[in-house]
């Protein structure tokens, strides 16, 4: 564990971010410029485990998280990032810990003060709620008519679980949900077993590859569940009962395995230890999102005249960039949509036939050059300058060196990345090393530029 503080410690360090804290008191907060108060300091996650036991009928959710850590120093207190379910019990090592609600913040004193390692136990329960934000929306846990869906960023793990919510503290899991039997309780990573008494039944998920916690997600309700292994890992894929079956959705759901192996002949290996993905039928879910290992789709995408697996490649793209390499501040998320939207364009030339030089005239043509790729602002983090002009940039540099020294580019990033956190600053270091050309002129143009390159 200390390795992991070690890390975390780096990881702020190597992103700009300093976290200033009171002694013996950790920061309400990482720091971030966009988010100040997303995440919390003085603590690095290493693993949660977490029982969820939850009732689509009278939407109530009960859970155990038990968190192991390691202060990054001697704490007497410090905070996780909490939307306010009633908490009725609280340890830390094993003995009892005072807590206190502050809004979207659980402050936590334990019996005595903390060195090293220690583990958390909360006992939590009560009606989950979006999280509110007025820039950004809302995200969180949803209520469904035969379930729940949890999907939202740049925050949404703190609506279902006490969590250090920013994604410069990464962690491995381990989920139990408890549903209704004859519900699935879908989740993140490895299936673990599904076992049902008494009425119930508990699905168990295994993430061993350390996740951010906004792509945290649990899905439950009435599903088509098809699960089978894919290149030797187990793939995972549910699409709600109330669409149709055998239309376009469980067409796309079943491409996942063939879209992941194009992706990684051009990315580098698979960095997942599981595939799959869940189409929702809630129609309050406007969007998709590259939640780990089983990216969570909203309906309206598989509506239009293509057959959607455009969308499936963008985020399985994500598994690479943002869940894999993810960023080390909200300024950077361009490193993730932009290759994202990028990766889309790639697989629409293979499978639709559509160049990605015609795609990149048509978006440059139509691009608002006003707002700049590489530092959008708050409110602009999920902009056409993060996915359109990030996927210009992309291709400028594809253009610029080649695609010889662009895909060793993108497979280096990938690899020497892998797990990790990264800003703009070190793909910009690595693709000057790896290509042996300067490249910063290039990247100032597309990513900050207020004119058209």
């Amino acid at each position: 564990m200390r390795a992991a503080a070690l890390i975390l410690a780096g990881a702020l360090a190597g992103c700009g971010i300093v976290v200033e804290t009171a002694p013996g008191i950790g920061a309400n907060g990482l720091g971030d410029p966009y988010f100040p108060r997303y995440g919390n300091g003085g603590y690095d996650v290493s693993h949660y485990a977490l029982r969820i036991r939850y009732d689509p009928g009278t939407d109530r959710l009960t859970g155990t998280a038990v968190i192991t850590a390691t202060a990054l120093a001697p704490l007497r207190r410090f905070n996780l990032d909490f939307a306010g379910l009633p908490v009725s019990r609280a340890e830390v090592g094993g003995r009892a810990a005072a807590t206190r609600q502050d809004g979207g913040e659980l402050l936590v004193t334990p019996a005595a003060e903390i060195t090293g390692g220690f583990t958390v136990e909360i006992d939590y329960a009560g009606v989950p709620t979006m999280i509110d934000d007025s820039a950004l929306g809302r995200g969180g846990f949803r209520h469904t008519p035969d379930g729940a869906v949890v999907i939202g960023q740049p925050e949404s793990a703190g609506a279902w679980f006490p969590v250090n919510d920013h994604p410069l503290d990464k962690a491995t899991y381990h989920l139990e949900i408890t549903v209704p039997a004859g519900r699935a309780a879908l989740s993140n990573g490895v299936p673990d077993g599904v076992a049902t008494a008494n009425g119930w039944t508990t699905w168990r998920w295994a993430e061993r590859v350390p996740m951010a916690s906004y792509l945290a997600t649990m899905v439950v309700g009435d599903y088509r569940v098809s699960s089978g292994h894919h290149r030797g890992r187990p793939i995972v894929t549910a699409v709600a009962a109330s669409i149709p079956a055998g239309g376009v959705e469980d067409a796309a759901m079943a491409r996942t395995g063939e879209i992941a192996d194009f992706l990684e002949a051009r990315f580098g290996p698979y960095p997942m230890e599981a595939y799959g993905g869940v189409i929702v039928a809630d129609e309050s879910v406007k969007f998709a999102l590259e939640n780990q290992s089983r990216p969570v789709y909203g309906p309206d995408y598989f509506r239009r005249e293509d057959d959607g697996t455009w969308l499936v490649a963008h985020e399985l793209a994500h598994q690479w960039f943002g869940n894999s390499v993810s960023i080390g501040g909200w300024q950077h998320i361009w490193l993730n949509e932009g290759f994202a939207t990028y990766a889309q364009w790639l697989w629409d030339e293979h499978n639709r036939g559509i160049p990605v030089q015609d795609v990149f005239d048509s978006t440059y043509r139509g691009t608002d050059w006003s707002v700049p790729t590489g530092d959008p602002g708050r409110a602009g983090i999920f902009s056409n300058a993060v996915y359109h002009r990030g996927a210009l940039t992309v291709h400028a540099l594809r253009r610029t060196v080649g695609d010889e020294a662009f895909f060793k580019i993108l497979k280096a990033w990938t690899g020497e990345r892998r797990n990790g956190n990264a800003v703009t600053a070190d793909f910009i270091a690595l693709a000057e090393r790896v290509s042996g050309r300067p490249l910063r002129d290039l990247f100032d143009a597309w990513l900050f530029s207020k004119t058209p390159p």
